[in-house]
């Protein structure tokens, strides 16, 4: 591959962060692609003819799905590489965005064919983030890693927080099909994008320069440089560490869906908001998400170059979800709609400064089964995702919206609670260690 040497010179040593970069933007388009339902939910619903508990099924329809092909998803990419298994899957959603506007209604089967759909979609859509830190494990050291995580999560707010405005848009201009087809060719494109410039690890990279690739061997965790293959699904079933994160995750999930799937009805129908306000205030959390995540990663990577990873990961990541608990709750209290939606918003970001020490945790103590260990770890943050879906709506139905708020704040303290339990300096492959 000849190179121009403007661009040589400019991706000399920074080659990983140019990939990183294209990593936050797959992630931006992944959550145009998973967000989109949540705005078209309402014109979706009075075509379908569902009830709020079927829309909830919908929503979660998608979540099981990709909660349940995370560990295979995270074993494919420890197999295959981050490279393929991402391309294959942006084509998988993109055919599968586009199939969800071509379900037909009005049929005895319209709401069975439309849950397959969504269910199929999360399968696809269950490679991004653990291939994404299979490559992390592979081209990052460990140093950097949480910045590195933070700016890749940047991208769920910001795909998250574009939605509205461009689903809105679309929708009001050619109906709700169309924002579906739109959010798929988008995802295609970035994916043909994301082909050709993407390698394994930096030896494969014809860009990658002698001075980086010595620069990223020498800050990889013992965990990557001593394993030798895939670790056994035992080992990695063994570890507290394990355990922990993964739980934690959950009650992030958990919260994360609240503003994934109910957030933008919750304002306008709950608050009472009229569409553009709705549009505008729901994309506050978003925007806090992708201001928080490459931050807490930032301040994560700092403390702990200077006191450890046990104040850098676990502080930062207990500190930021107790911190989204206390925001949650005092949402509650908060009668402006405008005003709660701000609250919200804190409670979003603050949760966000928690994610990039998931990430690089995992990376850390797994070594080369990074995609594995990381699935498994979301696959326990959308089960939490499944749970909200449909609990949220319940509750509210039940007992009120504030009381669907409190339950979420109180998941959330707990996930904080779960940081006490884990040792990010010992690798799964020393388990009597921990």
């Amino acid at each position: 591959m000849r190179v121009p040497p403007s661009l040589a010179k400019l991706l000399d040593g920074r080659l990983r962060w140019g990939l990183i970069f294209w990593m936050f933007l797959m992630s931006a388009v992944a959550y145009l692609d998973r967000v989109n339902i949540s705005i078209a939910g309402q014109a979706i619903q009075k075509d379908f003819g569902l009830t709020n508990l079927q829309l909830g099924w919908v929503f979660s329809a998608f979540v099981i799905g990709y909660a349940l092909f995370q560990g295979p998803g995270g074993r494919l990419a420890d197999r295959f590489g981050a490279r393929l298994v991402i391309s294959v899957g942006v084509v998988w959603w993109g055919v599968f965005t586009t199939l969800t506007a071509l379900v037909p209604t009005g049929m005895a089967l319209s709401l069975v064919l439309l849950l397959a759909t969504r269910f199929l979609l999360g399968l696809g859509e269950a490679v991004v983030y653990p291939s994404s830190n299979r490559l992390v494990s592979r081209w990052i050291p460990s140093s950097e890693r949480g910045l590195a995580n933070g700016l890749i999560f940047a991208g769920v707010g910001a795909g998250a927080g574009v939605t509205p405005p461009i689903i809105i848009y679309v929708l009001t201009k050619w109906g709700w099909h169309w924002s579906f087809y739109v959010s798929a060719l988008i995802g295609l494109a970035a994916g043909t994008v994301w082909l050709l410039i993407a390698r394994d690890s930096p030896q494969e990279h014809p860009l990658a320069s002698r001075k980086e690739i010595d620069h990223i061997e020498a800050g990889l965790p013992v965990a990557t440089k001593e394993s030798e293959g895939a670790l056994a699904w035992s080992e990695i079933l063994r570890s507290r560490n394990v355990w922990a994160i993964t739980y934690s995750y959950f009650a992030y999930g958990y919260v994360a869906y609240i503003f994934f799937t109910w957030f933008f009805i919750y304002l306008s129908r709950v608050r009472g908001l009229n569409l553009k306000a709705s549009a505008f205030y729901s994309m506050l959390p978003f925007i806090a998400m992708a201001c928080a995540a490459p931050l807490g990663g930032w301040v994560a990577d700092w403390i702990t170059r200077h006191y450890g990873k046990r104040a850098g990961r676990c502080g930062v990541a207990g500190f930021g979800i107790a911190l989204a608990a206390v925001f949650l709750a005092l949402a509650t209290q908060v009668e402006s709609a405008r005003l709660a939606s701000v609250v919200l918003a804190g409670g979003a970001g603050a949760l966000y400064l928690s994610q990039s020490a998931f990430w690089a945790v995992t990376a850390d103590i797994a070594g080369k089964s990074a995609g594995t260990v990381s699935g498994l770890m979301n696959m326990g943050g959308q089960i939490g995702g499944v749970v909200t879906a449909s609990l949220t709506p319940w509750i509210a139905d039940r007992f009120g919206w504030t009381a669907s708020f409190l339950v979420t704040a109180g998941v959330c303290f707990t996930g904080s609670l779960a940081w006490l339990f884990v040792n990010p300096e010992v690798p799964i492959a020393n388990p009597d260690k921990q």
